[in-house]
């Protein structure tokens, strides 16, 4: 992520390496133009279609919202929208919830299905509001630029050649060229202030004078901004998982790598722990030695043909995000070693990556929103000595990141400053952590506490779950439910830290048979939260 820098558009651009005089370069957002905004046409709802939503009875509608919302009246797109209706007496009704996955790209429509697993029904006094962003899911237009982009065979992550690198670099500037044919006018339209403007057209949408909102990952940050930009709309927000505002986005990347890095240390040692299970070493270092071997023999020959280092690095990666997956990986890992059978692994992978029409989807607004919300380094040798850098520290993760990224530095559409997030005139807000929360760093939270005075901050001690509230840990969400239902917050403690501390989200069992997946519902949600 950017440093958030209260200057001109010309120091900012130098301070990263980026042009001035570059056509792409950064400019200033315009004016705010919610004056001039006509207040949107009533969504018309009706039965969602979504087997995930039909048992919720759940409605399913389209809210009409401008491409550019400093042009009103102009081109219109469509924002998919769900609503779980309140279920208490009208006069115990609390408002509006919208709920936001993260990502950013993640769909989010089938999330107003939330409200059934706050705890003691805390959450059947709100309308609870899912939508796909624009660009994403079910929204039209949907941006989709390569769907063939997160196949198999692709090459080594780390440039260990200048072939690599090449073949790399190759592959990332087509896919920024390919979004500007699929995309268009959509690309320039992608920013986070973008959704912020539409979310508040939502507001106005369902006739409310607040919104209440619970925002997962980068979802933090679409909340963080809507209550900059309006505080005085925002009535009770729960944030898990929070994006530090100060590093938006191309440190934050880099702070990610370090921290994953040492999230699959700590995986590697769990595996140790369980050698008697997965037979992969009896030491964490030991598990490292194994994991390297392997990466290594899958650069000569991929399993099952298909399979190579990168996307070995993939399936491993889901054990830096949450504990949930780590015996099915360790299962996966373990009949490769021992049997090479590639079919666990190749399963994890493809669950994962699930193949179709718009396959690339969450991953091509992902880009669309990042590459645009601030400058990013358009000279390539900087991101070489930048994740060269980090890499020699955390070796896992940073490449693969570092070209996950990539299709940034030659993206068509012009990028913006980040808005300075502040939420000093905001209502009490809800923060949720992890210490070890490896996607959003735990320095986040604690940015994001000191920005908004009136917060609280949970922190889940010495966990590595990202976004995990809601998942059956109560000392955590009985605070979200007593929240929900009267505003109720623990006591905010002086200092730099958390306010409330809890045991974090247990890892599993050891288990070398699948087995049956505990809340199958809140674990969808999940992997929806992570988005990759």
């Amino acid at each position: 992520m950017r440093r958030l820098l209260a200057v001109t558009t010309t120091i900012a651009l130098a301070v990263i390496g980026v042009p001035a005089s570059d056509a792409r370069a950064a400019r200033p957002e315009p004016p705010a133009t919610d004056a001039r905004a006509a207040r949107p046409e009533p969504i018309k709802w009706s039965a969602c279609t979504d087997p995930a939503l039909r048992p919720h009875k759940a409605q399913c509608g389209f809210l009409s919202v401008p491409l550019d919302h400093a042009n009103p009246d102009g081109e219109k797109i469509q924002i998919a929208v769900s609503r779980v209706k309140h279920t208490v007496p009208e006069k115990k009704y609390q408002g509006i919830v919208l709920v936001n996955p993260g990502g950013p790209g993640g769909k989010g429509r089938a999330l107003s299905v939330l409200g059934s697993l706050v705890p003691r029904q805390a959450g059947a006094a709100y309308d609870w509001i899912g939508f796909d962003p624009r660009g994403v899911g079910a929204s039209k237009p949907s941006l989709s630029c390569d769907k063939d982009y997160a196949g198999y065979r692709r090459p080594a992550y780390v440039p260990s050649t200048p072939r690599i690198e090449k073949v790399w670099l190759q592959r990332t500037e087509g896919y920024a060229k390919a979004c500007e044919k699929a995309g268009g006018k959509l690309l320039d339209h992608l920013k986070t202030l973008d959704t912020v403007r539409d979310m508040d057209a939502l507001r106005l949408a369902l006739g409310a004078r607040q919104i209440n909102f619970y925002g997962f990952s980068y979802g933090t940050y679409l909340g963080q901004v809507y209550a900059t930009r309006y505080p005085e709309r925002v009535r009770r927000m729960v944030l898990d998982g929070n994006v530090n505002p100060s590093r938006v986005w191309y440190d934050s990347n880099l702070d990610q790598d370090i921290a994953f890095d040492r999230n699959v240390k700590i995986y590697f040692a769990w595996l140790a722990e369980n050698h008697k299970t997965y037979r992969l070493g009896r030491t964490g270092r030991e598990v490292q030695r194994r994991f390297d071997a392997e990466q290594r023999r899958l650069s000569k020959k991929p399993a099952g043909g298909v399979l190579g280092p990168s996307e070995l690095t993939d399936i491993f990666l889901q054990a830096g995000y949450y504990t949930f997956g780590w015996a099915e990986i360790g299962r996966a890992f373990s009949a490769w070693v021992h049997k090479r059978d590639a079919r666990p692994l190749r399963q994890l992978y493809d669950t994962n990556n699930p193949r179709g029409e718009d396959a690339d989807n969450n991953y091509a607004v992902y880009l669309g929103v990042q590459c645009t919300d601030a400058p990013w380094p358009q000279s390539w040798s900087k991101w070489a000595s930048d994740n060269w850098e980090v890499h020699r520290k955390a070796p896992f993760e940073t490449w693969a990141n570092a070209w996950y990224n990539a299709p940034c530095r030659t993206w068509p559409a012009r990028s913006g400053i980040p808005v300075t997030v502040s939420g000093e005139t905001v209502a009490p807000v809800l923060l949720i952590s992890e210490t070890l929360d490896a996607a959003t760093p735990f320095t986040g939270s604690l940015e994001v506490r000191k920005r908004f005075p009136r917060s609280v901050l949970i922190e889940g001690v010495d966990g590595t779950t990202h976004s995990g509230s809601l998942w059956g840990n109560r000392c955590v969400d009985d605070v979200i439910a007593d929240y929900l239902a009267s505003g109720k917050l623990p006591k905010r403690l002086p200092g730099e830290r958390s306010d409330k501390r809890c045991k974090p989200i247990e890892p599993p069992a050891a288990s070398n048979t699948v087995t049956a997946k505990r809340a199958p519902e809140r674990l969808e949600l999940q992997k929806m939260i992570t988005g990759r």
